[in-house]
């Protein structure tokens, strides 16, 4: 879910998505219309501790900011047989410069988004290495209250990276600092790379 979305001075937009829930692209859309009438020259999407959620929602969230046809997922199955989700709509941030935070705790989801946003040349990563959950899942509910997630596929990339268990690198790496944790030191350099 969306838990901040606001404009910094020099016209640089933040918006910060904790995980991906059913009312999440519906949120975003809100937020990056505000944003849009506000008027902003780059934006910084923070997935950082975001531990994801549906694969649709990753693909919707990635429309945003490619255009139409993009590449946004590749799911490869048992068999090696991949098939490409891509980009089926018109999305509302083709041109503005993005940033997209980064850290350990960005899984699944989040990561496909970041993934396919630097694959397809759209924006930079900034932070730590992201978690490495590159498989697909699905839930069946077994009764009782008991459920099983099955890995039925991996994902990867739109480049063809699979990140299990290794995680996307950022191109900027950016700690934060343990002693001052009140000093977001990657939020910071985001807004400095789109002020360039």
């Amino acid at each position: 879910s969306i838990k901040d979305a606001r404009v910094f001075s020099d016209r640089v937009g933040y918006i910060r998505i904790t995980e991906f829930q059913d009312h999440t692209p519906r949120d975003l859309k809100k937020a990056l219309e505000g944003l849009e009438h506000n008027g902003i020259d780059g934006l910084i999407l923070d997935l950082r501790n975001n531990p994801g959620g549906y694969l649709s929602d990753a693909v919707y969230i990635s429309s945003e900011f490619l255009k139409q046809g993009s590449p946004v997922v590749l799911e490869e199955n048992a068999q090696g047989i991949r098939h490409t989700l891509s980009v089926s709509r018109r999305g509302l941030m083709y041109n503005v410069a993005l940033v997209v935070l980064i850290n350990k705790g960005s899984a699944s989801a989040s990561e496909i988004v970041s993934g396919a946003l630097r694959d397809n040349k759209r924006a930079i990563l900034i932070g730590e290495m992201s978690f490495g959950k590159g498989t697909i899942q699905e839930a069946a509910d077994l009764g009782n209250g008991a459920g099983l997630h099955v890995t039925i596929a991996k994902w990867l990339t739109p480049n063809g990276t699979w990140v299990n268990s290794t995680g996307l690198t950022p191109d900027i790496k950016v700690e934060l600092d343990p002693k001052d944790p009140s000093h977001d030191t990657q939020l910071e350099k985001a807004v400095l790379e789109l002020l360039k």
